[in-house]
């Protein structure tokens, strides 16, 4: 099968290394078309033999991007095309339909209760995906919590499959030289317990409350963030007004090895503890990931955790977002121990093999015609 993913960039983003990851795995001949910024995203994917195409959108109402999209699609004589993000959803399902493509499959990665990629969730934005929706063939969440959101919105229920986001289980195993090497390169004590956030930093991430926690908590404490954004500077001035600037590390964005895999798992390594402050998420994949590498993990809103059986989420608790609770909560983590790792459960079901044979299923399905359901579980 060939198949044409369309997303709206490939900056560093979870969509865009999702997607990325995904490929590696997929059985099929895959190209992918970025709207707009390339980003490091666009080189990993030509690194690992994708094709990727840049269109040069120059902005939400570059209508121009529609015929360029069709003849693109008619081209490469695709049997599917798949999109990913809001932009790419609306302009890839109307060039598919142009260019005669039906077998049109879009993945919503970041359906919140109140925004969508961080736009707030307005019925004119509403109206929009609903009729963009209905061009397709079927619609993937990344949870059943997005899936129900979906369904409540009015997109049909026959319509909508869950596939959820994935990750490389093995890559993201416990290495104590990595621990060590990480600590020693950020200049973080041996003794010190590092409390990690990862993600982008920006405001609906909510690091913020992480800073304030670490305010009320004992100097050994350190804060370790893992990602850039726009809210990078605010949250730098955050902690030195708090007088904890000496206690928190900004490790930004981590870039690329060789194998074009990134160097993450070591940073957790590195930590004691996983902190996800954010009150909105679709998924929730760096709370996955440090349950993957073994981490204790506090969370507000996580559907990739609440969606798992008990057993299989050890280790991962729920707390109120405010300072407070998360300073109370990272206090027990602390005296339950430094460097503890916990069974990986939550790695094997979220292995990325099992989400690209559901995607396959899906993918079949919509070439076909047919719509059958496919299980999250």
């Amino acid at each position: 099968m060939r198949a044409l993913h369309i997303i709206t960039g490939l900056g560093v983003g979870g969509a865009e290394q999702q997607l990325r990851l995904l490929l590696r795995h997929l059985p099929a001949d895959c190209d992918v078309v970025t709207l707009t910024n390339p980003g490091p995203v666009a080189d990993g994917l030509s690194a690992d033999g994708v094709r990727v195409i840049h269109l040069g959108m120059a902005g939400n109402r570059d209508l121009g991007a529609v015929p360029r999209l069709v003849k693109i699609i008619r081209t490469g004589r695709y049997d599917l095309v798949h999109t990913h993000l809001f932009r790419a959803c609306l302009y890839g399902r109307v060039a598919a339909r142009l260019a005669g493509t039906r077998a049109v499959v879009a993945t919503e990665h970041s359906l919140g209760d109140s925004q969508m990629e961080g736009r707030p969730l307005t019925a004119g934005v509403r109206a929009l995906y609903l009729t963009g929706e209905r061009l397709g063939r079927a619609t993937v969440a990344v949870s059943p919590s997005v899936a129900e959101r979906l369904s409540r919105w009015g997109v049909p229920r026959q319509r909508i499959h869950v596939v959820p986001n994935g990750i490389d289980a093995e890559r993201f195993r416990f290495d104590p030289r990595a621990r060590t090497s990480v600590r020693r390169q950020l200049g973080l004590p041996e003794e010190a317990f590092v409390v990690g956030g990862v993600g982008r930093l920006a405001p609906g991430k909510r690091f913020d409350v992480l800073l304030h926690a670490l305010a009320a908590l004992p100097r050994d404490v350190r804060v370790l963030l893992v990602g850039g954004g726009p809210d990078e500077a605010g949250l730098r001035a955050t902690a030195a007004r708090l007088g904890v600037a000496d206690r928190v590390v900004f490790a930004g964005e981590r870039p690329h090895l060789s194998d074009g895999a990134t160097d993450l798992p070591a940073f957790l390594a590195a930590m004691d503890v996983l902190a996800s402050p954010s009150p909105e998420e679709a998924f929730g994949l760096a709370v996955v990931e440090g349950l993957a590498a073994g981490l204790p993990v506090l969370y507000v809103r996580c559907p990739a955790v609440e969606d798992l059986p008990p057993e299989a989420a050890a280790g991962a608790e729920r707390v109120p977002g405010d300072p407070d609770s998360f300073a109370r909560a990272l206090l027990r983590a602390r005296e339950a121990g430094r460097g503890q790792r916990l069974p990986r459960e939550a790695a094997r079901h979220y292995d990325i093999t099992r989400s690209a044979a559901q995607l396959m299923h899906v993918y079949e399905a919509a070439a076909s015609g047919s719509t059958p359901r496919v299980s999250s579980r």
